[in-house]
């Protein structure tokens, strides 16, 4: 369907989580698209770190009730959020990891998917 003027184009999943993770200052938010990989997992990653443990907390909620509020998806499946060192969020085709920034640089995701097409965003 062919959006007229009037109509405003409704947000992207991805551009939705990249946002909440801003306005909780998430840290090094890094998207990776994994849509030509051929065994790959899901579509897209979203990573990012966080300076505490209520901090990923904070990003997690955020990310949870914008991607509901503006795309109307819930996660299908969070792991983590016990501990909130490393939060999974599973949205079927794209997969969101909050991590604290320690536990990030030891897993390295970046590295593992680096055959994905990788985009930085910059900390505000």
């Amino acid at each position: 369907m062919k959006k007229t003027k009037t109509q405003k184009e409704s947000p992207s999943g991805i551009e939705v989580i990249i946002e909440a993770i801003k306005n909780k200052k998430g840290k090094k938010i890094v998207h990776i698209d994994l849509r030509k990989i051929e065994h790959a997992v899901c579509n897209d990653f979203v990573i990012c770190h966080a300076g505490s443990p209520a901090q990923v907390a904070a990003i997690v909620e955020e990310v949870r009730k914008k991607v509901f509020e503006l795309v109307s998806e819930k996660p299908n499946h969070i792991e983590g959020e016990q501990n909130s060192q490393w939060v999974l969020m599973d949205y079927f085709d794209t997969v969101v990891h909050v991590f604290l920034e320690d536990k990030r640089y030891f897993y390295h995701l970046e590295d593992l998917w680096a055959d994905g097409v990788l985009t930085e965003y910059a900390d505000e």
